[in-house]
């Protein structure tokens, strides 16, 4: 058995990396259980509203239970409620939101400028309405340390101001509740941009209590597949970020995650793929600690119902009105560092980060001259190419000398033929060799050089499409209509393989044994059927990649053929 030679491990190790990372990315990642379906019980109009159920949210510590009232208690507050349920809707060139006075809670949040995947698209609403409308399931309910008060809060009919009005940007609204014991405001502050002003008070007898605001019921486009697999809380502490995604909230099997991490926090929020909601504190520091918490187990076999939730507030009463911002919109650089720069690294781009967003500003930069992101890829893929043609000819010399000295390899490799794989024979036989790299002046790896640099620039693209919104639903030509999904009829990846194919033939050859010869030659159709299901804006890249070094490789064949060298190395 012959031992493999230094191309032939760099090669296998190429494909089982490339191999691993996709199965990675199809089975585990892209092919998560959906989680059982939410129950949503009927309603109708005359049905009372449902007893108050626990919250899922694990609730605030024992330590922060209410703050006994004082012995001389303060005159009861003069009870404030409306009468009927009534809605507000804030809109402007970004953002529809409508208010339900029930709660003072939001019922929708729609994102005009992006549409999900339903078909026909809609317009994109990161709102998941719970199947009763008197659920405390909505973004903007309270989180209190005793549930009734909890329930009593969310479900009870706010007077709101203004009434019931279509409401153009910037717009306040306010509402307030009392039941001559618990009283709540809730104040919200709409502007032109993505981010909206947001002061709450609680008090129970006149005095402050300890409470969160929470984002409830789910966030995102509800209509990606798998969706719930993509939402998950972040939170960023001490300028790091850190993410919980909802298979690490069952406490049961992830006993480590806490349901609370105490702050003081730079923002907390929630988040899908391309979206988030964020809480930001308002101004350089607040004087109370914010809080994530997490939903208490409470699926099947104790585990976590993956809906997505996330509250902020403080274990400790508050004598101010607690004030924040919150950010609900695209995750998107330009606008995420507009809001606060830190928030930007809600982008995730891997682990190749430092390749991947420097290929994301050039692409945005071509993008600039070029108003089509699939031709701007293509563009950015010929500037990408032209940088490392030197690198392709410094290979290219590799090779010419690899085959100039071809038949001295194959001379000691058939002296030592004989010896078996553990004969301390066969270590001489290296020594020849490399003793023959060292006087010809041969690097067995320079033609391995330019594969080896475009693999981290396949992969840090492979991330920046996944989480750049601007390539979200991006169309290119024809049957392409979403550079970020895989190719609908797989013409692509067939493109690739023969492209590659072509190239891989026009290289010169620096192996000897026949069978490698012709595994190298099947590298790209390997490579297609590996990346059948990748990001079309990922795989057009590759092509194009393909079809520049075809036409690099026609050119190195006509200035320097390789017949030439060969016939050298034979006189």
């Amino acid at each position: 058995m012959k031992e493999p030679s230094t191309e032939q491990r760099l090669l296998l190790a190429l494909v089982l990396s490339i191999l691993i990372i996709t199965l990675f990315d199809l089975v585990i990642f892209r092919h998560q259980p959906q989680p059982p379906a939410r129950q949503k019980p009927a309603v109708t109009a005359t049905a009372p509203a449902p007893a108050p159920a626990a919250p899922k949210f694990s609730s605030l510590p024992p330590a922060a239970a209410v703050s006994p009232a004082p012995a001389t208690p303060p005159a009861a507050a003069k009870p404030v409620a409306a009468t009927e349920q009534q809605t507000v809707t804030v809109e402007n060139g970004l953002y529809r939101v409508v208010l339900s006075n029930r709660g003072a809670v939001v019922q929708r949040w729609q994102l005009l400028r992006y549409h999900d995947e339903s078909t026909p698209p809609k317009i994109l609403d990161v709102v998941h309405p719970p199947g009763n409308p008197q659920s405390e399931e909505w973004p903007l309910s309270l989180l209190l340390v005793d549930p009734k008060l909890q329930a009593d809060a969310n479900t009870a009919l706010y007077q709101m101001s203004p009434g019931p009005a279509t409401l153009r940007a910037p717009a306040t609204v306010e509402f307030q509740w009392s039941d001559g014991h618990l009283s709540i405001t809730k104040t919200l502050r709409f502007t032109s941009s993505y981010a909206v002003s947001l002061q709450t008070s609680v008090t129970l007898n006149g005095q402050p209590i300890e409470y969160a605001v929470a984002w409830r019921g789910g966030f995102g486009d509800a209509t990606v597949y798998n969706a719930p697999a993509f939402v998950q809380a972040f939170y960023s502490h001490d300028g790091k970020v850190e993410t919980l995604g909802t298979k690490k909230l069952g406490a049961d099997k992830h006993p480590e995650v806490p349901a609370q991490i105490s702050g003081p926090l730079e923002f907390a929020g929630i988040e899908d793929q391309y979206f988030a909601a964020a809480f930001l504190p308002s101004g350089e520091a607040s004087a109370w600690d914010w809080q994530t918490m997490r939903p208490a187990p409470g699926g099947k076999n104790g585990e976590t119902e993956a809906i997505g939730e996330i509250a902020v507030g403080s274990t400790q009463p508050m004598a101010e009105p607690l004030s924040m911002r919150l950010f609900v919109g695209p995750k998107s650089l330009r606008v995420l560092g507009s809001i606060n720069p830190h928030l930007r690294s809600i982008v995730d781009y891997g682990i190749l980060g430092f390749v991947a967003e420097p290929l994301f500003y050039l692409l945005r930069y071509i993008h600039n001259y070029v108003p089509d992101w699939g031709w701007a890829i293509v563009v950015m893929t010929i500037v990408l190419n032209m940088l490392l043609f030197p690198l392709k000819m410094s290979s290219w010399r590799s090779m010419q000398r690899v085959q100039k000295v071809m038949p001295e390899m194959k001379a000691i490799q058939a002296r030592y033929k004989k010896y078996g794989m553990r004969d301390p024979r066969r270590q001489k036989m290296n020594e020849e060799m490399m003793e023959l790299y060292k006087r010809e002046g041969v690097n067995p790896m320079g033609s391995c050089l330019p594969m080896v640099i475009q693999m981290p620039i396949w992969f840090a693209l492979y991330k920046m499409l996944e989480a750049s919104i601007e390539l979200r639903q991006a169309p290119w030509i024809l049957w392409i209509h979403d550079l970020s999904a895989h190719d609908p009829y797989y013409i692509l990846p067939v493109l690739l393989m023969i492209s590659g194919y072509f190239m891989q033939k026009m290289m010169p050859m620096t192996m000897t044994d026949p069978a490698q010869q012709k595994m190298m030659n099947f590298m790209p159709v390997i490579f297609g059927l590996l990346f059948f299901r990748l990001p079309s804006g990922l795989l057009l890249y590759i092509f194009t990649s393909y079809l520049v070094g075809i036409a690099q490789q026609w050119y190195l064949n006509k200035t320097s053929p390789v017949a030439a060298a060969a016939k050298q190395a034979k006189a």
